[in-house]
């Protein structure tokens, strides 16, 4: 297990030195920071300060060696449209952007794989067709195009839920959360719903297939001849069995939930980090899409690595079979 735990580090590592590399070179050559900050009327004395006060003025190598020693610090420079530490900015909207995730993880999790189990379980029945076809809308439409029909109707229309902003928020040390606010939940709502709704269809699809071919297998044919009841065999061994790939999918989703919960957080003005970087692309600011870029990809690293432990905890075919290489 340490070496299996170790290998995965040292594969972590490559990885995000690979991502920092393609951030750095990707975001190093859009636009020019340096008209940014000073406007087209700068002279060119002020310019050549400027360049050289922020490095620009090195060789490409030397500028990436430089950020990846600030990065392993958390020190990603200063934001070229605020003028503000970067890391002090991602420190500011990483609150918004992981309880907009986990809320929306949790609601997918939590009504997708009892939905999933029960279609799986009443392949026929009618209320099972009725979810599957309603499940549709969450992979059919757009993230943006729900978002905006969920303000349409349940703020400009019946005047329910607010439609932008985070709400009231209370600070807990550097962290500010909207989960022990009554206004704090109700901005939450609709964010919530609208990145929920495609990991939700996905992660009931997931469980109904895998339960369904589960069902097929022999050991629960087995498990029925020997006289088990209905709820030991459904829950006891074939929905453990399920849940391997399971995990696999919604610890990439919830990945994929902060990553991409750019879309989302544009759409409602949610102040979380995606909304920062789209704010950081209008304006070329660098070292906010670099430093967003990087941040993204060490929470997908340290995902899968979770990931690969609690495979261990769930299947013991994968443990056994690590002992035998090990041995």
């Amino acid at each position: 297990m340490l070496a299996f735990i170790i290998r995965r580090i040292f594969q972590a590592v490559l990885v995000m030195l690979v991502v920092a590399l393609l951030a750095f070179v990707l975001f190093r050559y859009i636009g020019d920071p340096v008209t940014i900050m000073l406007g087209q009327d700068a002279t060119e004395a002020d310019r050549i300060a400027l360049r050289s006060s922020l490095g620009l003025d090195q060789s490409s190598m030397i500028q990436f060696w430089h950020f990846v020693q600030n990065a392993v610090q958390g020190e990603f420079g200063l934001s070229l449209r605020q003028s503000q530490s970067v890391a002090g900015l991602l420190k500011d909207r990483l609150p918004a952007t992981v309880e907009l995730s986990v809320v929306a993880a949790l609601l997918a999790l939590l009504i997708g794989l009892p939905l999933g189990v029960y279609t799986a379980l009443n392949p026929r029945g009618v209320l099972s067709q009725g979810i599957l076809a309603i499940s549709l809308v969450g992979i059919s439409l757009p993230t943006f195009l729900i978002g905006i029909l969920l303000i349409l109707f349940m703020s400009v229309m019946l005047g329910w839920l607010p439609s932008y902003g985070r709400g009231d928020v209370i600070k807990i040390g550097w962290w500010s959360t909207g989960l022990l606010t009554l206004d704090g939940w109700r901005h939450l709502v609709l964010p919530a719903i609208t990145l929920c709704l495609f990991q939700l269809t996905l992660v009931l699809r997931l469980v109904r297939s895998e339960m369904l071919e589960v069902l097929r297998t022999d050991y629960i044919k087995f498990a029925r001849a020997r006289g088990l009841s209905q709820r030991s065999i459904h829950f006891g061994h074939a929905l453990k069995n399920t849940l391997v790939p399971v995990i696999t999918i919604t610890g990439l989703q919830l990945g994929g939930i902060i990553a991409f919960a750019i879309v989302t957080e544009t759409v409602f003005q949610w102040p979380g980090m995606g909304l920062l970087f789209i704010q950081a692309v209008q304006f070329a600011d660098v070292p906010v899409m670099a430093a967003y870029l990087c941040l993204i990809a060490l929470v997908f690293v340290c995902i899968n690595l979770v990931v690969d432990l609690l495979y261990f905890a769930v299947d013991p075919r994968l443990r056994s079979s690590l002992s035998k290489g090990v041995g």
